[in-house]
Order: structure tokens, then sequence, then C-alpha cells
């Protein structure tokens, strides 16, 4: 049957050409779109994820730290007993040894507090000294805030840090705490430009720490905004639990990582950061394994429930702030990881398999339970990335294959 000459959709069109002219009329009229999401989502980054951030006051970084901390967390481990199962003390105790701090941020904020000019000056050059020599695979510095009261001094740090370090480390980037508004992120990329080196590009990380950065004045939520900000800059945002409880009135007792004011915040950050590549990194617990052995093992059981919840909610890292919690970070890291291996293994081995035939779909589907999607399969994958990478699993342990852990 012919069909009839005249026009699609407004479009002039010859016989039976009407689906190729839509086509090309949709591409004309996405393009902008979808330059957009392309441009301003552009997916997951690649690369590894650090599973924590560890900061450390600019005045107490010395050379070997990172091996002292791990030292310490070895030894707490000695004296009050394993807060993780038996199977899993010679790799959590050849990580502590080998690489026990994964990221390291040197502060020069409420850490570090206030100190005379020339005192802080040289604190930069010392700090830059440091961090060339690398001493954690994934390093930074946090600097004061750009709220008027700090922003001269956040600027001269940063300038003598930058001058004296020359060329920019692996890994490395700025953490700019207290961030209110789109307006402190364009300025930040300004200043970017004006210091970096001709030898790298600097990066930088935005603390969730002020309510303004979750509502704005106009009842928006301005993390989207700051993000694109960023021109491509902007690598992760970091809750600040305290700061940020404080801020809303909540009582000290009471400020939390798993306060429903700090969830809401996160669940927010991650759907602002949701496709962007941008990173969201849970804070910290001030509860500190230190003093007597019950006193160790409380704190020590608490940061391990956080930091599993912390995992269970897609919230991959997250702040330490003392050489004993290490063992706790990794022992819930790697408990999370190896809990779900068998399972994340043989539903993506049953979904590579079947991805190519309804049959297949459906004989998998009979086979494990789970009608898998694609999404789910890319999840799936990514699970299991994370988990070889932070060293909880080795390839070829719980059924996986190096196939599994290609990007899909």
């Amino acid at each position: 049957m012919q069909q009839p000459t005249g026009e699609f959709l407004g479009v002039p069109r010859e016989p039976r050409d009407g689906a190729r002219v839509a086509a090309s009329e949709l591409d004309r009229r996405l393009a902008a779109a979808d330059g957009l999401l392309r441009d301003r989502y552009p997916g997951e980054r690649p690369g590894r994820q650090p599973l924590h951030t560890v900061y450390v006051p600019a005045d107490r970084v010395r050379t070997g730290l990172a091996q002292q901390w791990g030292e310490q967390a070895l030894a707490a481990v000695a004296e009050h007993g394993l807060p993780y199962p038996e199977q899993l003390h010679e790799r959590i105790s050849r990580k502590l040894a080998t690489e026990p701090i994964e990221d390291l941020r040197v502060d020069f904020e409420d850490g570090y507090g206030r100190r005379e000019d020339t005192t802080e000056d040289a604190h930069a050059r010392s700090v830059a000294a440091f961090l060339a020599a690398r001493p954690a695979p994934f390093l930074g510095v946090r600097i004061k805030s750009l709220e008027p009261d700090t922003r001269p001094r956040a600027l001269r740090t940063l300038d003598r840090l930058l001058d004296a370090l020359g060329t920019i480390p692996p890994n490395f980037v700025i953490t700019l705490p207290k961030v209110s508004s789109a307006a402190q992120v364009e300025a930040l990329v300004w200043l970017c430009r004006h210091l970096e080196p001709a030898a790298g590009q600097l990066r930088f990380e935005l603390q969730v720490e002020m309510p303004q950065a979750i509502l704005g004045p106009d009842g928006g939520c301005p993390l989207p905004a700051m993000i694109h900000a960023s021109q491509g800059r902007c690598v992760g945002l970091h809750y600040g639990t305290y700061d940020y409880s404080a801020a809303l009135g909540v009582a000290a007792a009471y400020q939390s990582m798993e306060h429903p004011a700090a969830d809401h915040a996160k669940q927010v950050m991650q759907v602002a950061a949701a496709g962007t590549g941008v990173h969201v990194v849970d804070g910290s617990t001030n509860v500190l394994p230190v003093g007597d052995t019950d006193a160790v093992r409380a704190a020590w059981a608490l940061h391990l429930r956080l930091v599993r919840r912390s995992l269970e909610r897609g919230f991959y890292q997250g702040w330490d702030l003392h050489p004993v919690q290490l063992p706790t970070r990794y022992a819930a890291a790697y408990t999370f990881f190896r809990d779900g291996a068998a399972s994340a293994a043989t539903r993506l081995r049953a979904w590579l398999d079947g991805r190519d035939s309804a049959a297949q779909r459906d004989s998998a589907a009979r086979g494990t339970g789970y009608l898998d999607e694609p999404a789910t399969a890319r999840a799936l994958s990514g699970f299991l990335r994370r988990a070889v990478a932070c060293g909880a699993l080795d390839v070829g342990e719980f059924g996986t294959d190096r196939s599994m852990l290609e990007p899909l």
C-alpha cells in the first residue's frame, strides 16, 4: 500500500520516508538537550575511589605519618583483640602494614585553627614538602572557607603551598569547607586557574556543612548549580556531620552520621551528584577508640556499624579521625564486599551469559531467582570492581573473573 505524500508532523515528505524525516527532526529538536545531558552527566568517574579520607591538622604531619598510623592500628588490635572475624586478620593486617591511609587530607581549617600568619605560612611550606613525597595514594589540603572572615587566609595558604609544591601530585585535591553558594564555587574555579602551575590542573571537593547548601533562599537546592559551576573540577561532595547538625540546632549528644537530618542531607547530595562523576562522601564519628579495652571495643562496634550502614546506602567513602579507627574501617568495608560477592558474581555471570537471548535470560532468572536488568548488571559489576580495588577480595574468589570487572 502506497503511503500518501504531503506532510508528516508538519514536515514535507516523500512516500515512505516519514520515519526517517521524523528521526531527523527529533535529533534537531533534542540536540541541545542531548548535549546538556552529555556534558553535565558524563557518568561514573573512572578509576579507584578511596574507602576513607583521613584528616590530620597541618601542624601534626610528619614524615612516616601513614606508617605510624598503621603501626598504632596494629598495636591496638594486638592489645584489645580483633574487632573482626579471624579469617580477615591476615588481609587487614597486610593492609595496615602496606597502605594504612588511602586518602590523606592535611587540614588548615577547624582541626588546625587560627595561627599567626607567619606560622601558617611556614606550615604551608612544610606541608608542600610533605605532600611532594606522596605519603598516600590520594592526598590534598583543606583550606579555610571563602567566607569574608577567612577568605584572605585561605588564599594566602593556598598560594604559599602551591608555590612551594611546584608540580601538582597525582590525585591531589583542595577541600573547600562551609560552601553555601554556587558563587563561591565559581570563585574557586577562578582562583584555581589563577594559581595552578603549568604542570597539572587543580581539582577540588566541596564540604556540605551549611543548611544553605541543601536548601537555598529561593526554595531550591543549590548543589546541582555548585557541581556544574565547577566546570568539571569538582570531584567530591563531603558531608560535614557536626557543623551541619549544629547549624540545625541538634543537641551535641545526638549529632551523628545516622541522625535523620544527616540522612536527609546525604540523600539530597546523592541525588544531586548522580551521573555527574562527583563522589558523595559520608562524614565521621567523633566517638574515638581510646581508653581501656571496654571503651575501645565499644567505639569499634559503633564505627563498624556506622561504616557498614553508609556502605549499604551507597556511600563508599567516609572520614576517619584517629589511627585506631582504621581496623574497623577496613573490617566494615571488607565484610560488606565479601558478604555480597558470591551473589553478585552469580547474578552477573547469569546476566552476561543471557543478555543476547530472551530464552537465556529466562533461564538465568530461574537459576538465580533474579530477573536483572542492564542497570542492575552495571551495579553488580561496579560492586565487584570496588571490592577488588579496595583489597576486600581477589579475582577468582567467590566465582569472580576478569570479565566481570569490565565496565558495562
